[in-house]
């Protein structure tokens, strides 16, 4: 050990062996003429020479000495057994409005463009899956059928039932003032089929059923059972996504008439016994108002609404992080998204088709 020039030459090895007598004869020399350690002559280090170089960096730490000239190993012995950190200190530059705008307008894109190749996939699969039903469980658009479809029916006509009375409660008393008693079948009969029944239903079943599709995609993905299906070759969307999209582009316009139909005999009570019509006359005049493009209208408003509340439920699931709570967070998301875009998609189309 020797001090030249403002530097301590270190010489030999640095072990367990020789560290002691060095640290001895380090504790002689005069530490504030000390501001590099020169390891140029050291022939060797191990853990406890790292932990000696460190002590001596410790005790001269006013003038923060650095260890220059050592060999590559050297360094690298000295990388893998040190014990402190190196803090890179970035200086916190505040962004500015347009780099806000700028980079949430990129992971808006991202989005977008993730879920279009999402939705690509899902309706790809979904339509060479009905002539090539390799990679989906043999039975599983039925079970699923009966998870979103069967066991909605009660819900669906259940509140239907209450719309439908609502709708001609509130409408009946205005009716009657001016004699025009028989206009509150046309009413529930439009509202039920062009408006309320597909939308209503849809907003039960994206949070019945959309959740319940988010979860389970979003604990496939948490618990890696994703990852195994793409070890096995499998494609997780074909597997997992495409026997709810075909069961729900299925049960979706059934639910719907089933839902329109039920309203139609919430209205036909207060009919009957508020505005003294008979059964005979309210559907009369059903069938005389309502057109073929009515029902159209409301059964592909119905599918349109069962592809969005899927493809939402999957891209969120599949965007899922952390665990249970991040299952739960995009669980949320995704019944606030699909809620919000099946009011959406049908203002949109009420537009197109009333102008």
């Amino acid at each position: 050990m020797q001090l030249l020039e403002k530097k301590l030459f270190l010489k030999g090895r640095l072990d367990k062996f020789t560290v002691p007598e060095k640290l001895k004869a380090f504790q002689k020399l005069p530490r504030k003429e000390i501001h590099y350690i020169d390891l140029s002559q050291i022939e060797m280090i191990d853990s406890a020479g790292v932990a000696f170089l460190e002590s001596i960096r410790d005790a001269l730490s006013e003038h923060d000495p650095r260890i220059i000239n050592a060999r590559a190993d050297i360094k690298k012995t000295i990388k893998i057994f040190t014990s402190k950190k190196v803090i890179n200190r970035v200086s916190m530059v505040r962004e500015n409005l347009f780099e806000n705008l700028g980079s949430a307008f990129l992971l808006w894109w991202k989005s977008v463009v993730d879920s279009f190749k999402l939705s690509a996939d899902i309706v790809f699969w979904s339509i060479v899956g009905i002539f090539d039903r390799k990679g989906q469980r043999k039975g599983s658009v039925i079970v699923q059928s009966l998870l979103i479809g069967v066991d909605a029916v009660g819900i669906v006509s259940l509140l239907s039932l209450v719309l439908g009375l609502i709708l001609a409660l509130q409408s009946a008393a205005q009716l009657r003032q001016f004699g025009a008693n028989i206009f509150v079948a046309d009413l529930i009969a439009i509202s039920m089929v062009r408006e309320m029944g597909p939308m209503m239903t849809a907003i039960i079943v994206a949070g019945r059923s959309g959740s319940a599709i988010a979860s389970e995609i979003a604990t496939m993905k948490v618990t890696e059972e994703i990852d195994a299906l793409k070890m096995m070759a499998i494609d997780p969307v074909r597997y997992v996504v495409v026997p709810k999209f075909q069961a729900i582009t299925i049960c979706m316009p059934l639910l719907v008439t089933v839902s329109i139909f039920v309203g139609i005999i919430g209205g036909l009570i207060v009919a009957v016994t508020y505005l003294d019509l008979s059964v005979v006359s309210y559907f009369t005049e059903i069938f005389a108002i309502l057109t073929f493009k009515d029902v159209f209208i409301g059964l592909m408003k119905s599918v349109f609404f069962a592809w969005v509340i899927v493809i939402i439920a999957s891209y969120y699931g599949f965007r899922v992080k952390g665990g249970s709570e991040g299952v739960g967070r995009v669980t949320t998301l995704s019944v606030v998204a699909s809620i919000f875009w099946v009011i959406v998609l049908d203002a949109i189309n009420s537009l197109i088709f009333y102008f």
